[in-house]
């Protein structure tokens, strides 16, 4: 037997999932993505251009460090972080205001790699605190997805009813295969007149920063906050668990400078993933540990042939009422939202301040031009401090 006859067999299992990784995630996500850009004002052309641009990115990061490390590094976009961004519309920012906000997220995560002690303050943050803060921002989404079945059973139901049946029997394509049917059948409504604003490639419009401290500090910090706990940490976690020593300072690091490169494109930040590095990560993309890199390193290929189709896929989105947007939105981010509320009640001694967190980050305010994330995370961390603050104890009277 000749020695690529003997391959084949080894290289097979780390294609095929490399190949569902990307798929799976990218189709599940791209939605949430545009949500995020054109609630932050985002035009036409620069949607396109920040999709292009953060699918390029985290396919060249993607293939880079895996060879590198010869570790199945998965580098993709925050969904969690899309979200905020999704549910951050009725700040009423200007594009340019939000991408400083993009630019400072990504300069965080710069020093972060390169600076550990900013990683270990933010780990310092309750995991049921952070929870219930990603909880809230997704409840939105959660509820809308409801609210559109009402409102249009025949085009949300079925793709609900689908996603519930997969998830019994795959999970993992139960999101994917519903979100393609949804967009099938709201083509059939919508028809193919988007067609002719659709493009292979953007004309990759710059963006200039507008540095206005409130609007940049307001998408700023929690998008960071939310991709370190939500996406970096429990990447490296679930890395951990398979084995692996994810080289924090090199993966970090190089995904807050993409950030702040991609930043000016539009693009609002590249990270570790979490789900997808489990599928890429555990035994069925190669049993021997030393090649399941090869995974993470096809992945990245396939995410630069979603490059070349973003233009298209974006084009049809845009086409898609805003309903029903949120609605698929909605459906993809419920694996994400059963997770978060979960972990948000696990702790006993956390569950009042986490419930604070949720109920503040859901209500959709903004004060002060900063939106409800920021003040969610305030009111979990001031109800735990009061709940640490020691009392003097009340005697009893003679």
């Amino acid at each position: 037997m000749s020695f690529a006859a003997a391959a084949k067999p080894e290289l097979k299992a780390p294609i095929i999932a490399g190949f569902v990784a990307s798929v799976s995630g990218s189709a599940a996500t791209f939605g949430i993505a545009i949500a995020g850009l054109l609630a932050m004002g985002a035009t036409r052309e620069q949607t396109f251009t920040a999709i292009f641009v953060l699918l390029f990115g985290y396919g060249l990061l993607s293939t880079v460090l895996s060879y590198r490390y010869k570790m199945p590094i998965s580098i993709v976009w925050s969904t969690p972080g899309a979200a905020f961004l999704a549910a951050s519309v009725g700040l009423g920012l200007e594009f340019e205001q939000a991408v400083s906000g993009f630019l400072l997220s990504g300069a965080l995560l710069t020093v972060t790699g390169f600076w550990p002690a900013l990683a270990r303050l933010v780990q310092r943050i309750p995991a049921a605190i952070a929870s219930a803060m990603l909880a809230g921002i997704l409840f939105t989404f959660v509820i809308t997805t409801v609210r559109a079945s009402v409102d249009y059973p025949l085009l949300v139901l079925p793709f609900v009813l689908v996603w519930f049946l997969l998830n019994r029997i795959s999970p993992v394509w139960a999101t994917p295969i519903a979100i393609v049917l949804a967009f099938g059948l709201i083509n059939a409504q919508v028809g193919t007149g988007w067609l002719d604003g659709a493009s292979l490639f953007p004309e990759f419009a710059l963006v200039v920063p507008s540095f206005e401290l409130v609007p940049m500090f307001s998408i700023g910090i929690p998008l960071y906050l939310i991709t370190m706990a939500s996406q970096n940490l429990p990447g490296i976690a679930i890395m951990k668990g398979f084995g692996y020593t994810v080289p924090v300072r090199a993966v970090i690091g190089s995904t807050g400078i993409a950030t702040v490169v991609a930043s000016f494109f539009g693009g609002f930040g590249m990270n570790l993933a979490a789900i997808t590095a489990a599928i890429n990560a555990n035994e069925q993309a190669a049993k021997d540990p030393s090649r399941r890199w090869l995974a993470s390193f096809v992945g990245g290929l396939v995410y630069w042939l979603f490059a070349v189709g973003a233009g298209f896929f974006a084009a049809f989105v845009l086409a898609v009422p805003t309903e029903l947007l949120l609605a698929v939105v909605g459906i993809a981010l419920l694996p994400s939202f059963v997770s978060a509320i979960g972990v948000s009640l696990e702790d006993k001694q956390h569950r009042l301040p986490a419930a604070i967190t949720f109920v503040v980050g859901a209500a959709g305010i903004s004060v002060f031009g900063i939106g409800g994330a920021f003040w969610a995370l305030v009111a979990g961390m001031l109800v735990l401090g009061w709940q640490r603050l020691p009392l003097p104890k009340l005697g009893r009277g003679a």
